[in-house]
């Protein structure tokens, strides 16, 4: 017996000649809140050699990418694009993807998220209607997405908040977590921020490191940022720096397997400092370098608030 997306019949042909789907062939699945750079993301895919398909109702998606997966087919690397118009979203997702996952097909699913306030203006600038919200306010069409989605963020492989990214960053920020992921190698985002902008609400943990001294406090370092080499050297070489590095890396080293384990391969860290300039600069890029070099970890720096005021 053979089951597909709720219908059942008997193929001998398939018992007796099973089917072989290629080695690495890891399926992409782009969801998230609307408004949240569902389709940028997919132009970025689409430009590192994705094939996708856009807005594919969950029932369709398991066929779609079964097809995709075989030996014979000509797509290599597929990405869908599913938000919540799609009937059933909830309910049919999940579905979907547990029974990827059942045919050791494990999709990597991508949550985009923004905050409510920059929903509501991008929705108002474009001078959209949100999907959900009927005949009532844009609000309460937001909060009733947040409610439908909130499982499947929940079990997201990768979630990215787009509330502070421009287009170009959240370009890097997708190129920089899926240019592995044929080889299913871990992959480390270190972002640093400041909390002054707020706190990444994408991080899988945060770290503060606005115990070493300011470097913004330092007249001649003050105009430069933590990639520069003056104000690198001067935030590494506090007291407490070092020993916070190397008790860092090893915690992270002792976290892998487990990590490995629930088969989370993308993990981000959120490095903050006041404003985002200097201390939470070098740290990360420091960070990023010692994780590289101790580990097989992929991993890759983003600054969010280098620029900003």
């Amino acid at each position: 017996m053979i089951q597909s997306t709720g219908v059942t019949h008997t193929d001998k042909s398939a018992q007796e000649n099973p089917v072989k789907y290629r080695d690495n062939f890891t399926p992409v699945i782009i969801t998230g809140m609307s408004g949240a750079g569902l389709s940028t993301a997919a132009r970025v895919l689409e430009d590192l050699g994705w094939y996708v398909a856009h807005n594919i109702p969950p029932q369709i998606i398991l066929e779609f990418i079964d097809m995709c997966a075989r030996e014979d087919s000509p797509v290599d690397k597929v990405a869908v694009v599913c938000d919540v118009r799609s009937r059933e979203f909830r309910g049919s997702l999940t579905q979907v993807v547990s029974e990827l996952r059942d045919k050791q097909l494990d999709p990597t699913v991508l949550f985009l998220e923004a905050r409510d306030e920059v929903l509501i203006k991008r929705f108002d600038n474009v001078r959209r209607t949100h999907p959900l919200q009927g005949s009532q306010t844009l609000q309460v069409g937001i909060e009733r997405e947040r409610t439908v989605l909130s499982p499947v963020k929940e079990d997201a492989s990768v979630v990215i908040d787009t509330s502070d990214l421009s287009v170009h960053d959240l370009r890097r920020a997708i190129e920089s977590s899926f240019r592995t992921i044929a080889t299913r190698t871990q992959h480390v985002t270190i972002e640093s921020f400041g909390f002054k902008h707020g706190s990444p609400r994408d991080a899988d943990f945060v770290v503060d490191v606005r115990f070493l001294p300011n470097p913004f406090w330092v007249p001649e370092l003050r105009p430069f940022r933590g990639v520069d080499k003056p104000v690198s050297d001067y935030v590494l070489s506090q007291k407490g720096a070092e020993e916070f590095l190397n008790n860092f890396v090893d915690m992270l080293k002792d976290m892998l397997p487990g990590y490995r384990h629930e088969g989370k391969n993308f993990i981000t860290i959120g490095v903050g400092c006041t404003g985002g300039h200097h201390r939470s600069v070098a740290v990360s890029e420091e960070l990023a370098k010692r994780i590289a070099d101790q580990t097989t970890l992929d991993v890759s720096v983003v600054h969010r608030d280098i620029n900003r005021h």
